[in-house]
């Protein structure tokens, strides 16, 4: 996954592409805080890094730095802001476009560092500021992106662009920031602009405080085991890490802790065989945002909801949804709808079959009882142990993280590419788990890449990459890109074991990392992962081939205590199990995507009181065809960060990149598979050029044809 805006908005100036970089699926907005303290001549912000390619000076950084850098940000942006607005010259594109691409340094690094922690490595204080600074920075947005002298600067650019003779990149950065100011509604009269930005302050307020009582309470829901015996199914490793994070949370010995994952299902059902833990645990995960208390989010996604749909109705579209795709590649929430909708039919027919399935399995065994969403993944994991004679966990000696890492992720970086990885253990970093490694591409130095895996409770569920600083050659950055993963940290001494899944996902969000890496634009706004919502996902998609394509799968999977590598058959099982249960895991992710576009479709009129959510929930899942009770969507609306914050509308994205990825992988198996070639190709044609160009121009001059969705239908078994 890869974080987006600040506010689920583009963002145009200089330090407001750090802003969207940095801070993600959740959000900020506007009104005024308290004053910030006067800004300190010892704040690490208030000046470039001294450490290679800019990475932020960790070990000098202290809380009470945040607020006056922000103050100090705001304030040299705007006074930047005032220059370019009080200049006798007529606009041009230095004098406007690029001024505004030039401005913000000090905002920019502020907001890297504190929203990428107040996701990686939060606290009461992080997040108190962060709620403080919401109406602040949305109001500081405001000021810039809806200024109608600023905006006529901007379009008097645009209207003579043609004959300014400018091209490529120019014109499209040109094209680009006008279409960013009628976004964010400049072209509005002054009654209306008055109202979008009371609409963005009160978004702001609402979406914090989603993201606050989301992360409170997936650490506050953690479940507490009293008896041993319910843990039945779990290795001695795993239950030692249980017991662990028990102590460390102060509970004493003999007992057990449980952190659910922000997702509705729980991971660990798939091992425990006492089947009322594993009611309880999927139980408190779906009950999660709607059970009343400080943590019930029911009320602000409501609040976020009808203030979107008022904000579209101002800028002049019929919904938000379709606001939100108007500048994706999918373009209108219609195109969304149609690939939806013929994904659908399938995925549950094949649930259902997979369902029945489970189902014959559990009477067999005289289970005596029906199929529920807490049993799928217990049950799945037996009929592929028995289809495939698979033991999720007799693989896990197989796949240590750091050889994982190393021998894998590197591996086939490397081989692909030419990169070449160099540990940096001196770089400071803001946690002690955090690993530093300095990338080369064929010896010339290309970027930092961070490594954070663990999971712990200052960080938030899920798996994600940032820029704490991204390439531009106008300011001549390179890339310093990190990826979050919440592997389970085991007991001290213990080796780190992944699951299968959690292997898949260090070569998706290193994906990510890569695509950061790679950038080689002029200018900030087109820098590596900025790029259309639904276009972001694809080139992570794509370096997921890494981890089962057999040459690189057989280099990073040898047992971590023997050296033995993954015998033969037990490879060929585990790429031959590739589609099993994908009626589940498309069925999920088809629920969550399709609740998003028909919750964002509605009008405001159509919108219940909070506590008739749920119900409101339940008849749209019914009606898209997701009446299937063993498969929740993946995530329920009240814990639904995603759509909360930048994914807003746009969580099909993932499923809309899968085309592009399934395509692309099949290209790169006709064409002669991981060669260094077709790894250049794909690095200049497509990895390198962010946004500097359409997303779909981009694919095909790649691709040399237009996406196809075949080799997704086949991928997931839903072919006819």
């Amino acid at each position: 996954m890869m974080l987006r805006s600040l506010m689920g908005i583009p963002l145009a100036t200089g330090a407001m592409v750090a802003l969207l970089t940095a801070c993600g699926a959740e959000a900020p907005e506007t009104a005024a805080a308290s004053p910030a303290p006067a800004a300190s001549a010892a704040n690490p912000f208030l000046a470039p890094s001294p450490l290679p390619y800019g990475l932020p000076p960790f070990d000098q950084i202290e809380h009470a730095h945040f607020a006056p850098a922000f103050a100090a940000g705001m304030a040299e942006e705007r006074a930047q802001v005032e220059a370019i607005l009080a200049s006798s010259e007529a606009p041009t594109f230095e004098n406007t476009i690029v001024a505004l691409e030039k401005t913000g340094a000090i905002l920019d690094r502020v907001s890297r560092v504190f929203y990428s922690l107040s996701s990686a490595h939060t606290n009461d204080d992080i997040r108190a500021l962060r709620a403080e600074l919401a109406p602040q920075l949305a109001a500081h947005r405001d000021a810039i992106m809806l200024n109608p002298a600023l905006f006529e600067r901007v379009a008097a650019v645009h209207g003579q662009r043609e004959a300014l003779g400018l091209k490529g990149e120019a014109l499209r950065l040109v094209e680009e920031t006008y279409k960013d100011f009628q976004r964010a509604g400049a072209a509005l009269d002054d009654e209306a602009r008055a109202r979008l930005k009371e609409i963005n302050g009160a978004l702001a307020k609402e979406s914090a405080a989603f993201s606050d009582a989301v992360l409170a309470e997936v650490n506050a829901s953690a479940l507490v085991v009293e008896d041993e015996a319910e843990l039945a199914g779990l290795s001695d490793d795993r239950r030692a890490a249980l017991a662990q994070a028990a102590e460390d949370a102060g509970l004493g010995p003999n007992r057990w802790l449980i952190s659910l994952r922000n997702t509705t299902g729980q991971p660990i059902v798939a091992d425990l065989t006492h089947r009322p833990l594993r009611e309880r645990l999927q139980k408190a995960s779906e009950a999660r945002g709607h059970r009343g208390g400080e943590f019930d989010n029911r009320a602000r996604v409501l609040a976020i909801l009808k203030l979107r749909a008022e904000k579209a109705a101002l800028l002049g579209f019929e919904n938000y949804a379709a606001y939100a795709v108007a500048n994706q590649t999918a373009e209108t929430p219609e195109a969304v709808e149609a690939m939806l909708s013929r994904l659908t039919p399938r995925a549950v027919a094949n649930a259902r079959r997979e369902g029945a399935a489970l189902q014959a399995l559990i009477d067999r065994e005289g289970g005596g009882h029906a199929l529920e969403a807490w049993d799928w993944s217990f049950y799945t994991e037996k009929l592929r142990a028995e289809r495939y004679a698979i033991d999720a966990e007799a693989l896990k000696p197989y796949f240590e993280m750091n050889r994982v890492l190393r021998e894998g992720v590197f591996h086939f970086a490397g081989q692909l590419y030419g990169l070449r990885f160099e540990d940096r253990p001196a770089l400071p970093t803001y946690h002690p788990d955090v690993q530093v490694f300095e990338v080369f591409l064929d010896e010339a130095p290309l970027g930092l890449f961070l490594f954070d895996p663990y999971a712990r409770p200052s960080k938030r569920g899920g798996a994600w990459m940032n820029a704490y600083v991204s390439q531009s050659r106008l300011l001549g950055t390179q890339a310093v890109v990190a990826n979050h993963l919440n592997i389970v940290k085991p007991a001290p001494g213990r080796p780190t074991l992944l699951t299968f899944d959690e292997v898949n996902t260090m070569f998706h969000e290193f994906g990510h990392a890569l695509h950061g890496l790679f950038s080689d634009v002029t200018y900030p706004r087109f820098s590596g992962t900025r790029v259309p919502r639904d276009f972001v996902e694809f080139p992570s998609q794509v370096h997921e081939m890494g981890a089962t394509w057999p040459s690189i799968l057989k280099n990073y999977a040898v047992h971590h205590e023997t050296g033995e590598p993954l015998p033969e058959a037990e490879l060929e099982k585990v790429l031959a199990a590739q589609r099993f249960n994908e009626g589940f895991r498309t069925t999920e992710y088809l629920a969550a995507a399709s609740l998003d576009q028909a919750l964002h479709r509605l009008p405001v009129e159509a919108l219940p009181e909070a506590e008739a959510l749920m119900d409101l929930e339940a008849s749209l899942l019914t009606d898209l065809g997701f009446d299937y009770a063993p498969v929740p969507p993946r995530y329920r609306t009240p814990y639904f960060s995603h759509i909360m914050g930048g994914y807003a509308a746009g969580y099909y994205s993932y499923i809309w990149s899968e085309v592009l990825d399934a395509d692309t992988v099949a290209w790169f198996k006709a064409n002669g598979g991981l060669t260094r070639e077709n790894g250049d190709r794909f690095r200049e044609r497509l990895l390198s050029k962010g946004s500097s160009e359409p997303a779909l121009t981009l694919f095909e001059d790649f691709r040399g044809a237009p996406p196809s969705l075949e080799p997704l239908l086949e991928r997931r078994g839903l072919t006819d």
